[in-house]
């Protein structure tokens, strides 16, 4: 392939089977993604901020050796009770995601922020509404790390436990990806921005990566392009457009603009090929041969893991 796009084999016979009935579409389940930036980082050969990102492991079923942002799904239990809240009203949060509740938008928030914990060791929460946790390395924070990765521990009782506030100014809505019809595991996936909070750094924690990396965003681009670096598409979209920012601060101060329209892959038959497309994205448009591609799994089988968001 000329780029280094994920593209299961597999896709042609479920979008196949999707069309034909015998294969029904699984409701997506909430989840977010952060892209994490920081300025100046020594070693990206230029200016502009970079992006932490992780690459899966090359064992895991879905999407091995993809690389991505922190990311999971949402916990219901972040639903059901408020937690300590700075920043921009849960109900403008609402508005933004365009979720219908603002409970609903603290459990998507709360999935980004504690996925960023979970996979990359950053905490964007403080004592009060103007501080932030400046290290989260001690032995008492990795214990509570793992049993929210456990989900032994909810993101609501941790916050209340460390009695910390969470800081929702300190990230912003990017985007928003919903997995395809005919995958056997979907996501409604928003993408979050975020800056790496002073006195705080990533850690390689995530136990569905093999390495981590943080880069430029027009740099890991190029790499998806040369077919170097694997991704999927919203990874890749996500990655083009955060690429004209020269500051972190300024990519953050951007979202507002950013269009959170779901973006949703299409499947039609065009003569003899099938075509794959996500809207707004052609770069990724696929043609395969009718015929082409391999039965699609039994249901149940060829899912992803609990963090594949996208």
């Amino acid at each position: 392939m000329p780029n280094g796009q994920w593209y299961p084999p597999e896709w042609p016979a479920r979008i196949r089977a999707l069309d034909s009935g015998e294969l029904t579409a699984v409701t997506p389940r909430r989840a977010a993604t952060v892209m994490l930036l920081r300025d100046d980082p020594p070693g990206t050969g230029g200016a502009g901020p970079a992006v932490h990102m992780l690459r899966r492991r090359t064992s895991m079923e879905f999407a091995g050796g993809a690389y991505a942002y922190p990311g999971g799904g949402v916990d219901p239990r972040d639903d059901d009770r408020l937690v300590g809240w700075a920043g921009p009203s849960l109900e403008s949060w609402a508005d933004r995601l365009g979720v219908g509740t603002p409970t609903e938008a603290q459990a998507v928030v709360c999935a980004a922020v504690r996925e960023t914990y979970e996979e990359a060791g950053v905490l964007l929460a403080g004592p009060s509404a103007d501080t932030v946790v400046s290290d989260t390395t001690g032995a008492d924070w990795e214990a509570d790390r793992e049993a929210l990765v456990a989900r032994d521990l909810s993101f609501a009782a941790f916050l209340d436990r460390r009695g910390l506030v969470l800081r929702s100014d300190l990230l912003a809505a990017w985007a928003r990806w919903i997995t395809p019809a005919f995958e056997p595991r979907r996501y409604d996936t928003w993408f979050f921005v975020a800056v790496l909070p002073e006195g705080q750094r990533t850690r390689n924690v995530s136990t569905e990566a093999d390495r981590t990396v943080w880069i430029r965003p027009g740099d890991a681009a190029e790499g998806y392009d040369r077919g170097d670096l694997l991704m999927m598409p919203p990874t890749v979209a996500t990655l083009r457009t955060l690429s004209p920012y020269g500051t972190a601060a300024e990519a953050l101060g951007a979202a507002g603009d950013q269009s959170l329209v779901p973006v949703l892959a299409e499947a039609r038959m065009e003569g003899d090929e099938l075509v794959l497309s996500w809207p707004g994205h052609e770069e990724f448009t696929r043609h395969v041969p009718a015929s082409g591609g391999s039965a699609p799994p039994p249901a149940g089988e060829g899912e992803g893991e609990e963090g594949d968001p996208a």
